[in-house]
Formats: C-alpha cells, structure tokens, sequence
C-alpha cells in the first residue's frame, strides 16, 4: 500500500543512454586515473568519451558526481575478495586465495587502483566517508579474524592490520606502478607469472605456523 513515503523510482535508461553512459565512466576511468579528481576537467572527459560536454551533463551534474559513482562502484568491486574470506575456511588458504585475487584485480583493473589510489593521496575527500562506515567495519572484522586464526595456531604470529596494509601494498604495486614495472620487466606475461611467484611465496613463508601440514581443524 503507497502511503506517500516511498521514493520514486528512476526512469529505466534506453540501450542508447546506457551505452552512452558506459563509455562516459570508461572515458572518465581513463582520465581520472591518469590526471586525478583536481587535473580532470569535463572537457578531457567528453572528448575522451567521444560525446559533447552538455551530453555528459546530460547524465551527470558535475565532474564530481562521475568521480563519486566511479569510487563506488569501485569499493564494492575492491572490497569483495576481502569480505568474501571464508571464517570457516582452512585460514592459510584463505588468505593465499586472497593475496592471489589481489594481484589479479591488479592486473585486470590498473586504471581502478590508480583512481583509488589518487583519491586517497589527495586525503579521501570524496570517499571518506565510506572508508569510515564501509571499510572500517570490514577491516575490523577482518583483523579479529585473523588474530582469531593467529591465537588457535593456523598461522603464524603477525599483527592483522599490517598484514591486510602489507598485502594492499605490495599487491597493488604492480597497478599504481604499472609504467615502471613495464619498463623494467617489459615481457608482461613473464613479470605476472614472477610476481604471482614471488608474492605467494613470501607470504606463504611469513604465514605458515611452525610445524603446519595443510588443512586440519
């Protein structure tokens, strides 16, 4: 029954408009992640997107209204391996499994790290509010999991935090440097299958509790 509260409902977008709008975000990935929030102009985004400027005010208010939606869906994307660690899982797996979709996202999404990564250097002042009351919580509950692991002896003693921080870091270097990483290891195919290598390998050695062998309850 419509009591008069419920919201309206937004008018569903033709295949033309959602088109349009698609190739607005993939234009707006592009510039954001290369210029960041304060370089970016809407001008650099319609050309991008091939569309006029009024075209790209058309579906959005402003440049920060682009920017917005973009770290949103970007978070939900960023943050689901992380929320998708299994507390019932064999804790070593978990977090090699982890690790791993790390770098993968790294690898399929660099235009994505680099847009987070521009917005918090510039002091989160779009996404702050989400990494308060989005990220926070999961971290936390993350971080008292794996002391949780930490304390039954399925790993290794490390502190919760700086690991998830250590695995952010190193995982999306290879993102947030991609250029770097090109010219120094230019065979691509050959420094991803390196670093998948290197970085299982390290934190498998930091991870693994003395005595450990595989899956036990």
């Amino acid at each position: 029954m419509d009591d008069g509260t419920s919201l309206p409902t937004a008018p569903k977008l033709s295949r033309i408009q959602k088109r349009n709008r698609k190739r607005i975000m993939d234009a707006a990935l592009n510039v954001f992640s290369q210029h960041g929030f304060r370089g970016a102009t809407l001008d650099q985004i319609a050309q991008e997107a091939g569309l006029s400027k009024p075209n790209i005010l058309y579906y959005f208010d402003g440049k920060e209204a682009i920017h917005v939606d973009l770290l949103n869906t970007l978070m939900a994307e960023w943050l689901a391996p992380l929320e998708e660690m299994n507390p019932e899982g064999e804790p070593l797996d978990e977090l090699m499994t982890y690790i791993a979709r790390k770098l993968e996202m790294s690898r399929a999404y660099p235009r994505e790290s680099r847009l987070f990564a521009n917005e918090i250097i510039q002091g989160a002042p779009r996404i702050g509010p989400h990494l308060a009351s989005g990220l926070k919580p999961l971290f936390d509950r993350k971080c008292d999991l794996i002391a949780e692991w930490v304390r039954r002896g399925k790993l290794a003693p490390v502190d919760p935090g700086h690991l998830i921080f250590s695995i952010w870091a190193v995982t999306q270097h290879y993102a947030d440097f991609e250029a770097q990483v090109d010219v120094l290891m230019p065979d691509s195919d050959a420094a991803w299958a390196g670093a998948h290598t290197h970085v299982e390998a390290m934190f498998r050695k930091l991870l693994t509790p003395p005595g450990y062998s595989g899956a036990h309850r």
